[in-house]
C-alpha cells in the first residue's frame, strides 16, 4: 500500500478515464474528492455521484456552474465576436477556465494540496486547466496522470484501461465504444479522435456530405447522426429539420443579449441561461452551427474537430450585425484586432492572464453603445439577418439616401477622390520610370 499523500480534488466526468484515474489515485495513496461540473451537459449526475462514492471517493461535489458559464465566460466571447482561426467559436476553450476555477475553489475549501484531471498530454485542455489553477492558486500541485510515465506506460491503450476497470469493479459500457471522443457543454458539442483522426473520413452528419452521396447512402448517414448527437440531439439531419423557419427577435444591451422574443407566439426569455438554452433549441433543430475543421493546437500539432455550436452561432451573427450598426468604423477596426488576440488567448488557456483581463476590459468598454434589437431567421443550417433598430444607431437614413441630398455636398467628393488618388498616381509614375529604365 502506498504511503498517504494527502487529499486531491479530481475533475471527474464519470466516464471510463476519470473513473480509472480515481481508483489509480487511491492506489497511489491519495484521498480523492471528486468534483463533477454541471455545465449544461445531459447527464445523470446522481448516478455519477453514486459511482464515484462506490469507487472510493471520500466526498463528491456536483456543482451547477451553467449560469456563471454563460454570464462570465460566454458573454465576453460574444462581445468580442471571438472566433479562433476564423471558424471555431471556442466552446471547449471557454468552459475549461470556468470548470477549473471551481476546482481550485473546492481544493481550497477542502484544504487539499493537489488537484487532478484526465486531460491527455497531447491536447489543449491540460494547458487550460493547469494555467487557470496556477493563476488562481500558485501553490497548488497538479497531478496529470496521462503525463506520468508510471500511468501511461501501464495504460498504453484503451484495452489496458478496460482491463483495469474490470479488475477493480469499475462499471464499463456493455455496448461497443463510439469510434470518436465527444465533449459536451452548454456552448457546444465537440467530436474528435478515433475515426475522425483521418481528415479524409467524411463527417456523415454534414448536409453537404449527404447531398453529395444521394438518398441511398443517406439512410446509413442518419443512423450515424443518431450516434453523433447521443448526448444532446441538436442536429438531426435534413430529414429531421422542421419545414418553416424560426424567427426570433433579439434585444442586445452592452453587447450581450438581454431578451429573445419568439415571433410566432410572442413568448420571451430574459435570463441569460434561459435564453441561451432556448436559442440552442431552435438553432439546433435547424442544423445551425455545425462545422468540420482542422485547427492548430497550442502544443504545436494540427487536429481535426467537428463542432456543433447552435446558440453561439446565432449570437455571433446577431451581435456582429448590431455592432456594425452602432459602432464607429475606426473603433471597430481596432476592436477586431483585439478580438483576434482575445480568441487566441482563450484558445491557448490564458483566460486569467493579465493581458486577457486587459483585453476583456477594453472590449467591454467598446460595447457600451452596442444596444438594439435584431430580427433574424434560422432555416436549414443558416442564420439570416432580417432587420435591426437601435437608439444608438450611427445609420443616418437621410444622409445615405439616393433620393435625398441631405447634409452632404456631392461636389466635395471630387476633392476627396483627387487627394486619395495622389498617392496612387505618384506610385505608378515611379513604377513607369523604373520599367522604362530596365528596358533600356
Amino acid at each position: 500500500m502506498a504511503q498517504p499523500k494527502g487529499t486531491v480534488v479530481l475533475a471527474y466526468s464519470g466516464g471510463l478515464d476519470t473513473s480509472c484515474i480515481l481508483v489509480w489515485l487511491k492506489e497511489q495513496g491519495y484521498d480523492v474528492v471528486a468534483y463533477l461540473a454541471n455545465i449544461g451537459q445531459k447527464e445523470d449526475f446522481e448516478a455519477a455521484r453514486k459511482k464515484a462514492l462506490a469507487l472510493g471517493a471520500k466526498k463528491v461535489y456536483i456543482e451547477d456552474i451553467s449560469k456563471e458559464f454563460v454570464e462570465e465566460f460566454i458573454w465576453p466571447a460574444v462581445q468580442a465576436n471571438a472566433l479562433y482561426e476564423d471558424r471555431y467559436l471556442l466552446g471547449t476553450a471557454l468552459a475549461r477556465p470556468c470548470i477549473a476555477r471551481k476546482l481550485v475553489e473546492i481544493a481550497q475549501r477542502e484544504g487539499a494540496q493537489y488537484v487532478a484531471h484526465g486531460a491527455t498530454g497531447k491536447g489543449n485542455d491540460q494547458v487550460r486547466f493547469e494555467l487557470t489553477c496556477y493563476a488562481l492558486c500558485p501553490k497548488i500541485k497538479v497531478v496529470a496522470p496521462w503525463r506520468l510515465p508510471e500511468f501511461y506506460q501501464r495504460f498504453p491503450g484503451r484495452r489496458e484501461l478496460m482491463d483495469y476497470a474490470k479488475k477493480h469493479g469499475i462499471p464499463v459500457p456493455v455496448t461497443p465504444q463510439t469510434p470518436w471522443s465527444m465533449d459536451e457543454n452548454l456552448m457546444h458539442i465537440s467530436y474528435e479522435a478515433g475515426i475522425l483522426e483521418n481528415p479524409k473520413v467524411i463527417d456523415h452528419g454534414h448536409p453537404a456530405a449527404m447531398a453529395a452521396t444521394g438518398p441511398r447512402a443517406s439512410r446509413v448517414f442518419y443512423s450515424l447522426i443518431g450516434n453523433f448527437t447521443a448526448g444532446r440531439v441538436w442536429w438531426g439531419g435534413p430529414a429531421a429539420r422542421p419545414g418553416p423557419s424560426a424567427s426570433p427577435g433579439m434585444s442586445i444591451a452592452a453587447g450581450v443579449p438581454v431578451k429573445v422574443t419568439n415571433a410566432g407566439d410572442g413568448a420571451t426569455r430574459c435570463s441569460a441561461l434561459e435564453l441561451f438554452v432556448y436559442l440552442n433549441d431552435i438553432a439546433g433543430k435547424h442544423g445551425v452551427g455545425r462545422i468540420d475543421i482542422v485547427e492548430n493546437r497550442f502544443v504545436g500539432m494540427k487536429s481535426r474537430g467537428i463542432y456543433e455550436t447552435p446558440a453561439g452561432t446565432i449570437l455571433y451573427h446577431a451581435h456582429l450585425d448590431i455592432e456594425a450598426f452602432t459602432m464607429d468604423r475606426e473603433v471597430r477596426k481596432i476592436k477586431q484586432g483585439l478580438a483576434l488576440k482575445f480568441s487566441e488567448l482563450v484558445y491557448n488557456g490564458f483566460w486569467h492572464s493579465p493581458e486577457c483581463e486587459f483585453l476583456r476590459q477594453c472590449i467591454g468598454r467598446s460595447q457600451e453603445a452596442v444596444v438594439g434589437t435584431v430580427r433574424l431567421s434560422v432555416f436549414k443550417g443558416q442564420v439570416y439577418i432580417l432587420g435591426r433598430e437601435s437608439p444608438r444607431s450611427l445609420y443616418n437614413e437621410e444622409l445615405v439616401s439616393m433620393n435625398v441630398q441631405g447634409d452632404y455636398e456631392p461636389a466635395d467628393a471630387t476633392g476627396f477622390i483627387n487627394i486619395n488618388s495622389l498617392r496612387l498616381k505618384e506610385y505608378h509614375r515611379l513604377q513607369s520610370k523604373v520599367t522604362v529604365k530596365q528596358d533600356e
